[in-house]
């Protein structure tokens, strides 16, 4: 029972500031609170039992992608000017997206097509490593490319 609601309240914390991310005008806050959400959903993993994925989670997405995103939000010049736009203009079809996107994942919810069968087997950080190194070497090469191009485009621009 207590680990009930421990997940309900690490999903809700999940659920309120990924909406606050995603609603608020302010580009500073909206930024803290996708880090928060982040954290907590490192916390589902933590309580899942993946403590591999919940260090991922935080090192990379809280600690490098959130960082990134803060810094270039405060070294971006007249960010709070008055003079830009802070409102998108496609407000009714992204709700139409999401809320079409909700009704399909509840429908496959409530239909029992998706069910938690539990963990099987317990990995090892050596076998995901292993595993990035033999079979998935050629992915993992490819994207360190993409992202040291995109470093070499940040620098130039």
């Amino acid at each position: 029972m207590m680990s009930m609601i421990i997940f309900y309240c690490i999903a809700a914390v999940v659920l309120i500031s990924s909406l606050l991310a995603v609603t608020l005008k302010n580009l500073f806050h909206s930024a803290l609170f996708l880090a928060l959400s982040l954290v907590g959903v490192a916390g589902i993993y933590l309580f899942l039992g993946a403590e591999f994925l919940a260090a991922i989670q935080v090192l990379i997405y809280v600690g490098a992608i959130v960082t990134l995103i803060i810094f270039v939000i405060m070294l971006t010049a007249r960010i709070s000017d008055t003079s830009i736009r802070q409102t998108n203009e496609q407000k009714f079809i992204s709700f139409i997206v999401a809320f079409s996107i909700f009704i399909l994942l509840s429908s496959i919810i409530l239909k029992g097509g998706m069910t938690y069968r539990g963990i099987t087997a317990h990995v090892k950080v050596s076998d995901i490593g292993r595993e990035l190194i033999t079979t998935y070497g050629l992915p993992f090469e490819v994207i360190s490319v993409v992202l040291l191009v995109a470093l070499i485009g940040a620098i130039v621009l």
